[in-house]
């Protein structure tokens, strides 16, 4: 494309609405990072937040106060996925060692879950719901959460002493 030397044609200036436009049109094409924002206090990580999500506790939270929040269970399969990071499949939720709140109880999409593993006692991940929990217990497949915060990611791992 450009093999050839170029040459520069005439100039003008850009009026500043054609710049927001085409800054909107460039955003839209090649959307920057997350931004995340990480509540501190005491030097521990307590919240942090996606830039339209709603607040996520940190894991320690979670520990510290299990009941905080719904909870879901994975079997014992899904564990070495989730804690390396991977999306959180349907099936993890709907297999036996899984568990899903009752249609009482159930859980729709966008709500802040807590995921705990088959035989474990600790919160392993939490994160927000893409699917309702009727949903999920209907098709038995899918994706159930893209992106979470999990034991041993760099959230966990971030130290402020």
């Amino acid at each position: 494309m450009f093999k050839k030397d170029i040459t520069a044609g005439a100039r003008s200036k850009v009026k500043s609405s054609v710049q927001r436009s085409l800054r909107a049109k460039f955003l839209e094409t090649h959307p920057g990072p997350d931004r995340v924002t990480l509540y501190i206090a005491d030097s521990k990580p307590i919240f942090f937040q996606s830039m339209d999500s709603p607040l996520i506790p940190h894991l320690r939270v979670l520990h510290a106060f299990p009941n905080a929040m719904p909870t879901v269970g994975i079997d014992r399969g899904a564990i070495r996925f989730v804690l390396s990071g991977a999306t959180l499949m349907a099936p993890g939720l709907t297999s036996a060692g899984g568990s899903l709140p009752d249609a009482e109880h159930a859980l729709e999409a966008g709500t802040i879950v807590a995921i705990r593993a088959e035989g474990k006692e600790e919160i392993c991940m939490v994160g927000e719901l893409k699917v309702g929990t009727e949903d999920i217990k209907k098709k038995g497949k899918g994706v159930v959460m893209d992106e979470g915060h999990y034991l041993g990611d760099g959230l966990w791992k971030l130290n402020f002493d």
